[in-house]
């Protein structure tokens, strides 16, 4: 079917058939007779150069478990559109590393108006990534391709304005096909007579 598909679509376009695919908008793809690998080893390595951290040491994590951030007025201001380039190529890394998800959406909180206390929470996530480059995803061959999806909430935990964080994850193959982490305004009403 594939084949006959292939075969039209060369009829109809001109076009050239490359073979299985290996490298696509910045995400390597490795295929083998046990499943599919994709990461962004290159990608990675080209952030952790573009923002002066290749020579750094690695971290174990990618934020210190636990770690509540604040808006932290009162701290010293760092360069915001620096701050912002950081977490946009963290962002598109978190396609194949949900790894970094949480981290990354806790500090993207903060591009409006970072401190050094945010900025030291996104060098902490580069240290990380420093040492798990080889990190991705591995959907594996022969599975069953079942479907589990596993959710988490932190009721009223952020410490600015009490609004709630909730994510959840869906792994197919044994690998995420989809993770999101929102914060919500978690509000009851009491009706009082």
């Amino acid at each position: 079917m594939f084949k006959d598909f292939k075969k039209s679509m060369m009829e109809e376009f001109e076009m050239t058939d490359l073979g299985k695919m290996h490298y696509f908008l910045g995400i390597e793809v490795k295929q083998s007779s046990n499943g599919i690998f994709i990461g962004q080893k290159k990608y990675a390595e080209e952030i952790l150069k573009r923002f002066h951290m290749e020579g750094c040491n690695s971290v174990q994590n990618p934020i210190v478990p636990g770690t509540k951030l604040v808006k932290d007025e009162g701290g010293e201001k760092v360069d915001s559109t620096h701050f912002k380039q950081i977490v946009g190529s963290l962002m598109y890394l978190t396609a194949t590393r949900p790894d970094l998800m949480f981290a990354v959406n806790l500090i993207s909180r903060y591009m409006e108006s970072p401190t050094e206390l945010h900025f030291q929470a996104a060098k902490r996530v580069l240290r990380y990534l420093k040492g798990t480059t080889d990190l991705g995803l591995f959907y594996k061959k022969k599975t069953g391709a079942k479907l589990m999806g596993f959710s988490d909430g932190d009721y009223a935990g952020d410490l600015n304005d009490r609004k709630s964080t909730s994510g959840y994850v869906f792994l197919l193959s044994s690998a995420s096909c989809s993770l999101v982490f929102e914060k919500t305004t978690c509000c009851h009403s009491l009706n009082r007579s």
